[in-house]
């Protein structure tokens, strides 16, 4: 068999008969070849392995100028960091590059035996094959390509590769970097220098971005500046050196207008290498988009694609960037992705959106924000799945059921998306009138499908193990916030989507006697298994020491030495309002945390002035004033922390004051509304906690009375005479109060004897029901007597107490207890 080769061209004499796909791959190279832009054609040519064999990715190395290195000249693809690709690798080493390099002969390697090499090392994943091919012609070279799919590269794939590497046989031709060399830059080429973000731009794009020559500053933040927001991340990939990779990259982005929307631009790059083998210089053109004509058959889109689901994180990340990708070079009506979950598709985005755009079916079996179907009920469907390979039903033809024939009236595509030797899911693609179907665009359908069924699977793995994280944190979390009388709290966690370490926010909502309630929120520094951890450990404490009965700066100061004591390098901060819901007062208390926010019955908002202590944990001894807070009926408090309100965009002071607004033109009545809409617009990139109390105030206040016990031979017929003129007061009926009476009687009784110090009876009437309590100085729980022989003088006073009550217990307080009964009696 002979051939010629030149600049990317394939010409076959006496080839044996060759298979569909490489007949339309060498049909796409020649196209490529003949095509009016030359410095475009190696990355062509290198797509085509997408296309047309299956591949992942496709790169090219060449030798270097010592040729003791074969270094990357381009690639097309997902990005090589997935795989573990270099930059070079030694001519003389032990690399698959290396060895077809040196023999001059095809390498194929399958996922075990790769699994097996030296090189696996320095592989985050070896779950692929690869092929490597030498490229015959002035200095020769190798083309690498590595496919995802379980059996690798097929007889027919195996074929395409060989085609494309005898198709790569000349240099790359001279692009805009000589050009640069020689000081001749043509008006729409630009260069920039990467480690001095110096940049010299032609006038063509300067007018693109609306800028005359004497304008421009030479500054590449001046031209980022004039584009829209939301394409910046995309743009400071290529204008960073260490986030781009040495070869040919393309993306588009929006330039603002003085009227109008943005206007579009593509911008083509190559990242060349420095002297010390570091990128240095970005060379390339960039032009209005707008005036480009969008081709289907353009694979370059199949590259996009795959640099765009190389960074989505998380399923609906994946489907958007599918749609995004697919929707507007085919010019469909609707696209639908859906992940196979057993025997049901579960749909995971529908652009457009509205049910109404959909079937009957889809409606009926929508659930919440999208529907889910049997696959059952599409038998066409669930027959596409069985088979793995794409299907297509031009207008007119075939007998499809109403549940996909009303997806796509004009033509309908069904796209299986495999991954790991199983179906992940499918994407539908429909058009209202009728859609022709060419052979480029089925394949790159078929690419396409590749792609997203791989990049699935990666992100519904990434989607378990974040809801895994979010359990874990969730149970570090009170499950449920308590009754309160007189106010209600509502609360919300968000994880944080930036990965999958634990974070360190909480909240908690602690009932205290005399109808006190604490409200805690904070915050450890860090995301770790180490930070939640801590964050739990703290949560703990405050509680315990809030149920002690501790003043709320003595709460704190509690705390802040635990955590000084725990000998870690973690800190955290915190917010602790202990509100009185019968006075509706409250004491504030902040250790390095953001103030409270109140929002007034008004509708006025306020952010609280509270003094504030240090961080918990920095300092030991530190002080922790407490603040005074007053709250009206109607009034809600709203504690969060900063992954709420701060941004790298602006500073915590503004976040705070847009918080505010928000909480101001808010709904009170409906709490759980209104966190979910604070929640709305949060960032995600940390974690946020949120807590809203609106106080009510008590519909029924308490009827209380306290009496100080001496210690007296007749201490206790005082604190019965006390109870019995209290409780008549009180209109209490002369039948219940003896048996409060006697309650009395043993509880102070008790204290008198077996503890030392002040002794202290309160007596609280609300509702019918009558609380008894005698405080003292001892910690020590009186204990009920398992057992009580006829002849003992005592121990029977607890076994009284509890037959008389309909409830009681013991609390501690500020060091000792408080011991308590509650009776129900009959109040007029």
């Amino acid at each position: 068999m002979s051939h010629k080769r030149c600049n990317g061209d394939v010409v076959r004499e006496g080839a044996p008969e060759r298979g569909p796909r490489t007949l339309r791959a060498e049909g796409a190279l020649k196209a490529i070849a003949a095509g009016p832009q030359p410095e475009q054609r190696l990355r062509g040519v290198l797509e085509q392995a997408l296309v047309f064999a299956g591949a992942s990715l496709a790169a090219l190395y060449t030798p270097g100028d010592d040729r003791e290195l074969l270094c990357l000249v381009e690639s097309a693809g997902a990005p090589r960091t997935l795989y573990g690709v270099r930059d070079s690798y030694p001519a003389a080493g032990g690399s698959p590059v290396a060895d077809a390099h040196r023999a001059g002969e095809a390498v194929w390697i399958g996922p075990e035996e790769f699994a097996g090499s030296a090189e696996s090392r320095h592989v985050p994943s070896s779950g692929f094959s690869l092929a490597v091919l030498p490229v015959r012609g002035d200095g020769g070279g190798c083309l690498l390509a590595l496919t995802e799919h379980p059996d690798g590269f097929d007889a027919d794939g195996r074929a395409c590769l060989e085609t494309i590497a005898e198709a790569i046989t000349c240099p790359v031709p001279p692009g805009p970097a000589e050009t640069a060399e020689a000081g001749e830059l043509r008006p729409n080429a630009f260069t920039l220098a990467m480690d001095t973000g110096r940049a010299e731009v032609g006038d063509d794009i300067l007018r693109l971005f609306g800028l005359a020559p004497e304008e421009f500053d030479g500054k590449v933040e001046t031209l980022l500046g004039l584009t829209v927001p939301e394409d910046l991340p995309s743009l400071m990939s290529v204008t960073e050196s260490d986030h781009m990779t040495i070869g040919e990259r393309e993306l588009e982005f929006r330039v603002l207008q003085p009227t109008g929307p943005p206007k579009w631009l593509r911008l083509s790059g190559r990242l060349l290498p420095g002297g010390d083998g570091r990128p240095t210089l970005l060379v390339g053109t960039v032009a209005d988009a707008s005036t480009l004509r969008p081709d289907v058959t353009d694979v370059a889109r199949v590259q996009r694609l795959a640099a765009a689901l190389a960074t989505a994180g998380t399923v609906r990340d994946v489907s958007q960037a599918v749609v995004a990708a697919l929707r507007r070079p085919l010019r469909a009506d609707r696209i639908a992705l859906a992940e196979l979950e057993n025997d049901r598709l579960v749909v995971t985005v529908l652009d457009p959106p509205d049910p109404e755009s959909w079937p009957e079916l889809w409606r009926l079996e929508w659930r919440t924000e999208w529907p889910d179907a049997p696959v059952r009920a599409m038998p066409t469907l669930a027959a596409a799945l069985r088979e793995g390979r794409a299907r297509i039903w031009p207008a007119g033809t075939g007998d499809l059921e109403p549940a996909l024939a009303d997806v796509g009236p004009g033509g309908l595509a069904v796209l299986p998306l495999p991954a790991g030797g199983r179906m992940a899911g499918a994407c539908l693609i429909g058009w209202d009138t009728p859609h022709d179907f060419g052979p480029d665009e089925r394949a790159l359908l078929t690419a396409s499908a590749g792609l997203a069924g791989q990049a699935l699977m990666r992100a519904h793995a990434f989607d378990a193990e974040h809801e895994l994280v979010g359990m874990l944190q969730r149970q570090l979390l009170p499950r449920r916030l308590p009754k309160l009388p007189g106010a209600v709290a509502v609360a919300r966690y968000l994880p944080s989507t930036a990965g999958l370490e634990l974070g360190g926010d909480w909240y908690d909502v602690i009932p205290l006697p005399d109808h006190h309630v604490a409200l805690v929120i904070g915050d450890v520094q860090g995301h770790s298994a180490g930070a939640a951890t801590l964050m739990g450990q703290m949560r703990t404490a405050l509680r315990a020491y809030a149920v002690e009965g501790h003043p709320p700066d003595v709460v704190v100061s509690h705390a802040n030495r635990l955590l000084t004591g725990m000998e870690t390098d973690l800190f955290a901060t915190c917010v602790y309002v202990d509100l009185d819901m019968e006075e509706g007062s409250a004491w504030c208390v902040r250790a390095g945390h953001l103030p409270p926010v109140l929002r007034h019955p008004d509708g006025s908002t306020e952010i609280a002035e509270v003094e504030g202590g240090p961080p918990l944990g920095v300092v030991t001894q530190a002080d922790f004033p407490m603040s005074p807070l007053r709250l009206r009926p109607g009034t809600l408090i709203a504690l969060t922390t900063d992954g709420l309100v701060e941004t790298p965009e602006s500073d915590i002071d503004e976040g705070m004051d847009r918080f505010a607004h928000a909480l101001a033109v808010s709904a009170p009545a409906h709490l759980g509304l209104v966190a979910d809409a604070l929640l709305g617009n949060a960032r995600r990139n940390d974690d946020v906690a949120l807590l809203l109390v609106r106080y009510d105030g008590m519909a029924l206040r308490p009827l209380r009375e306290s009496w100080s016990v001496w210690r007296l031979p007749e201490a206790v017929r005082h604190a019965r005479r006390f109870a019995r003129r209290t409780l008549r007061s009180w209109e209490v009926p002369d039948g219940d109060i003896d048996g409060v009476l006697l309650i009395v009687s043993e509880l102070v009784t008790n204290a008198l004897v077996h503890t030392d110090g002040q002794v202290r009876l309160d007596l609280t009437l609300i509702g019918g029901r009558l609380r008894v309590a005698v405080a003292d100085a001892s910690p020590r729980t009186p204990v009920k007597p398992t057992s009580i022989g006829w002849e003992a003088t005592g121990g029977r006073g607890i076994l009284l107490v509890e037959a008389m009550s309909a409830s009681w217990g013991t609390l501690p307080v500020s060091g000792g207890k408080q011991v308590w009964s509650e009776v129900p009696v009959d109040v007029g």
